[in-house]
């Protein structure tokens, strides 16, 4: 069995929702029309609740407003269709292909550190390098569901030992608010919340690159060691499933021979 995604009640007019995406995506009317291939007079029409879209439109409008999938699920309960796109719990058999690819992933990533997170960041899975960003962390920290962006930053936890806590701390929150920006997702907003009220000094600008100006690096001591790293970011590239769809991977790499050599040998390569 899967399940459908978002509670479906107290859903806005259609018309609203799509003139709420378009001006987040910062387009005119004109600028819509123009690359959905559809008149001006008609999204007008819509937003404004004097034509009902069709599902073919609504899905051809969300998919230029790059509106994510539980969210193409309300456009179309608003105009009054059915939602297409399931949410399947990623432990059901019929995701097996895929926490095999991610298992793979994950495995052929060692003896570096990576992790799978949901779109809130929540821990889905990790290789056995990773749990040196756990290494110190209290009990309650790495509860279930263990947010990875609340475990780098909480006093607590990693923030105790990146010693470009402020530099890092910038980047990750700008991450998620650029995230709010794009989703309107009500639970991110409170999780960018929550990062910015630990202690710390992080604007509303990112810090100015220091000396470096390919990438920020994640930098914290352990055991003695300085280590220093860089990450990537992997998703699924067709996605029709809402859970699929807000998979990411991250994939930690060293960002110096120290920090290799100390991963191998802690690896016992």
């Amino acid at each position: 069995m899967t399940t459908m995604t978002t509670a479906l009640s107290d859903v806005r007019p259609i018309g609203e929702q799509l003139r709420a995406w378009r001006q987040r995506r910062r387009l005119s009317q004109l600028e819509l029309a123009s690359e959905a291939d559809v008149s001006t007079r008609h999204l007008s029409f819509v937003e404004t609740g004097r034509s009902a879209p069709s599902r073919e439109m609504v899905l051809r409008l969300a998919e230029h407003l790059d509106v994510p999938l539980r969210d193409r699920n309300l456009l179309l309960v608003a105009a009054g269709y059915a939602p297409v796109f399931d949410e399947t719990p990623i432990e059901e058999p019929r995701m097996d292909t895929v926490r095999a690819a991610l298992r793979q992933v994950l495995d052929g990533h060692e003896p570096y550190p990576a992790v799978v997170v949901d779109r809130f960041w929540n821990l889905i899975d990790a290789n056995g390098a990773a749990q040196l960003f756990m290494e110190g962390a209290p009990p309650e920290l790495l509860q279930p569901p263990l947010n990875v962006l609340r475990l780098s930053m909480h006093p607590d936890g990693m923030a105790k030992n990146i010693l470009n806590l402020a530099e890092w701390r910038a980047h990750m929150i700008d991450r998620v608010r650029r995230h709010v920006a794009l989703t309107a997702d009500s639970a991110l907003t409170q999780l960018y919340q929550e990062l910015r009220s630990f202690p710390g000094d992080v604007g509303e600008a990112m810090a100015p690159p220091a000396d470096h100006d390919v990438f920020v690096p994640l930098r914290m001591r352990l055991d003695g060691r300085e280590l220093s790293f860089f990450s990537t970011i992997a998703t699924f590239g067709t996605p029709v499933d809402i859970t699929v769809a807000e998979l990411a991977i991250e994939s930690f790499y060293p960002a110096d021979e120290a920090t290799s050599t100390f991963l191998r040998e802690r690896a016992g390569w």
